[in-house]
């Protein structure tokens, strides 16, 4: 059997069904230095996904904000593109991390969603990004 592509860059989800996660369905037939992917956010109360395109350096700033967030810090990561951004408090209203997704340029709606993570949560994300990186990127035309 063939490897396992990795297609999860993005799985933050708790218990009581509220999740947002960041799926890469693969190489973009409108860009070749890209690659298609879509935000899906789900809770018990509303659940969507809009487009999201990718590219080694948008992979980089993840890694980045993967830094950041590793030293305390909230982050807005796409926050200055065009097209929906994802942001991470770390201490939210709900006394647990927030996950904010705005899709400004698309729908305009902005979904806060609060979701209990697991200590090891950095360091899976870690790992799901070098995955992700090495399977797509040498796919990708600079």
């Amino acid at each position: 059997m063939g490897d396992i592509v990795p297609r999860q860059l993005i799985s933050l989800a708790d218990d009581e069904g509220n999740s947002v996660t960041v799926n890469v369905l693969g190489p973009s037939p409108r860009w070749a230095a890209g690659l298609d992917a879509e935000i899906v956010v789900t809770t018990p109360f509303v659940s969507g996904r809009c487009y999201l395109g990718l590219s080694a350096y948008r992979l980089e700033r993840w890694s980045d904000a993967l830094l950041r967030l590793d030293a305390g810090e909230d982050v807005a990561w796409l926050e200055m593109s065009r097209g929906a951004s994802i942001s991470i408090q770390l201490r939210g209203e709900h006394n647990c991390p927030e996950v904010i997704v705005e899709d400004e340029t698309g729908s305009m709606v902005t979904v806060r969603v609060p979701i209990a993570l697991p200590d090891d949560w950095i360091a899976d994300h870690r790992q799901r990004l070098l995955q992700v990186t090495n399977h797509w990127v040498p796919m990708l035309s600079s």
